[in-house]
């Protein structure tokens, strides 16, 4: 479940805050969950949840832009697969957490755009952006590393 808070959190701190406030939540509601159900996806859920009720509890202080149009950045096997999973993760930290939190939902948790502005109470067109302004600012960051896209 640490990796998974990792992916919200800007640093390992705020990670393991969102670890224990995500198992506090956990042993509250354990006579919630339903053995019929994965135990480990039930608790992801939690830990998901917790880190997006933290994001809007801060959004006051995210900056935000909404946009109509969206650039679709390509993306490129070949410069990940050179990235261990540790670095790729770092990156991510570094985004700023509307980007974060929009790019881990939707590249990695699979939410559509519309299910994103519905969780974190923007608009579709907010998620869009800043998805498209995460993948933006990762590939400057790869490509400051020395990878370079062919």
């Amino acid at each position: 479940m640490m990796s998974v808070c990792l992916r919200y959190a800007g640093n390992r701190d705020q990670a393991q805050d969102l670890l224990n406030e995500g198992f506090m939540k956990v042993f509250t509601n354990i006579h919630k969950y339903k053995p019929k159900h994965s135990l480990e996806s039930w608790i992801r859920r939690i830990m998901i949840n917790n880190a997006i009720d933290n994001y809007r509890k801060n959004k006051k202080h995210r900056n935000q832009q909404d946009i109509d149009h969206v650039y679709d950045y390509s993306e490129n096997e070949s410069v990940t697969s050179q990235l261990s999973a540790e670095e790729i993760l770092k990156l991510v930290q570094k985004l700023p957490p509307a980007y974060r939190t929009a790019f881990n939902l939707y590249a990695i948790e699979g939410f559509t755009h519309r299910e994103i502005s519905e969780k974190l109470g923007i608009s579709e067109g907010t998620s869009k952006s800043n998805l498209s302004k995460a993948r933006g600012k990762l590939q400057k960051m790869v490509k400051d590393l020395g990878f370079r896209n062919e």
